[in-house]
């Protein structure tokens, strides 16, 4: 598939004298995440379950490779409004006006959308942002002389400005997916478009989420949710996500900055990168460890993250403030989260009729008031600050 978005044309970064066990950490690692038994078309039973060896693999890995999800002719309308979004970014994280001088796609939001980094910088590695979760820092190459001062690397609240994104977000087999893990009654946790720069986007740090649950008693290996993430473009060990098998069913026993520090460098030895397609959609566990390098490939990663949670993982909890303002996740207020599924089921059943949509049984009831009109697009206007983070 083609990429079409803008290109950037700066010098070639590398690790310095460190280059060559980088290419050799790759490779390793490449092989290592081939061999998993964790790949494949989504199946499902006769019955209608989710194949058992794919629930076996994911619940021992902490993550599978859905293949081929996402068909060309979706791939490009995805791929129009990646461009869009960026076409129409601010300048800058202060600004009201994108580079045309034209006003911003998200100047009239109140909410966090646009995240911007410095090239190859880790802003949160080793400080005690988001909980102190990530604490210890990447590796940060130098960039070019020539690099821009700061890079667009996540869109927050996509489903606000994309029917695109929104359509992917109503995929009745991926929504099947989410109900055989968490149960029919699963929740929205929160959307994001992760855009990594060519030669230019940063690392993230090593990290387990999640932040509410880690001392309850009641702790399993999938209490904080999961992560679908949709790949664009495919991603690779340069420029994807890295994890380490199996970390979800630890808790929050992992030392992060010990296992650093006992490997010498960022790169842990028992980490495998995410190797997918064009069309492919991974499913990560967010309890398991995970992070990311810096981009030094000639290609864009572009990732559609979208995640769901037990309705039991996050009825009655208290937020803390990192994926939205803090709030007391009630039925209103899940239910009012929730529309978004049912928005997302109808715009695709609109777009794709061949396809048999998804039935989401909270809300099935009420189908008729979640019928979706490109006219209500304005009215998800900051929906992202109901984001249901646990």
């Amino acid at each position: 598939m083609k990429q079409n978005l803008p290109r950037i044309t700066v010098p070639k970064s590398d690790y310095g004298s460190s280059h060559q066990e980088m290419v050799e950490y790759r490779a390793a690692g490449t092989r290592r995440a081939l061999e998993l038994p964790n790949r494949g078309p989504i199946e499902f039973s006769r019955s209608g379950e989710l194949s058992e060896s794919i629930r076996r693999a994911y619940s021992e890995y902490g993550f599978y490779v859905f293949e081929n999800v996402i068909e060309l002719e979706e791939l490009r309308e995805l791929e129009a409004d990646v461009a869009m979004l960026i076409e129409r970014a601010p300048t800058h994280r202060q600004s009201k006006v994108d580079k045309n001088g034209s006003t911003a796609l998200n100047a009239d939001c109140d909410g966090r959308n646009y995240g911007f980094v410095k090239p190859f910088s880790d802003p949160i590695g080793g400080t005690s942002s988001n909980y102190g979760r990530h604490p210890a820092k990447m590796h940060e190459l130098t960039p070019p002389s020539d690099a821009p001062e700061e890079i667009v690397q996540i869109v927050l609240g996509p489903l606000q400005f994309s029917e695109a994104f929104l359509r992917l977000y109503g995929h009745p087999q991926l929504l099947a997916v989410a109900e055989a893990i968490h149960g029919k009654d699963f929740t929205p946790f929160n959307e994001a478009v992760w855009i990594k720069q060519p030669r230019l986007g940063g690392p993230v740090a090593w990290h387990q989420d999640g932040w509410t649950h880690w001392d309850s008693s009641e702790l399993d290996e999938n209490t904080h949710g999961f992560n679908f993430m949709g790949q664009l473009y495919g991603c690779d060990a340069e420029n994807g996500l890295w994890v380490v098998p199996g970390t979800h069913r630890l808790g929050r026993r992992l030392d992060i900055k010990a296992m650093v520090e006992e490997a010498g460098s960022d790169r842990l030895p028992d980490a495998v990168p995410l190797i997918c397609k064009p069309g492919d959609v991974a499913i990560t566990n967010r309890q398991v460890l995970h992070g990311s390098f810096s981009n030094t490939s000639d290609s864009f990663r572009v990732t559609f993250n979208f995640g769901f949670h037990r309705r039991k993982s996050v009825h009655g909890v208290k937020s803390g403030g990192v994926h939205n303002p803090v709030s007391i996740y009630t039925d209103e207020y899940i239910k009012s989260r929730s529309r978004l599924i049912m928005y997302g089921i109808d715009a695709r059943r609109q777009r794709f009729p061949d396809e048999i949509p998804y039935c989401y049984e909270p809300l099935q009831l009420e189908e008729k008031a979640y019928e979706w009109h490109i006219d209500k697009l304005a009215t998800l206007r900051d929906y992202n600050m109901q984001d249901l983070g646990i």
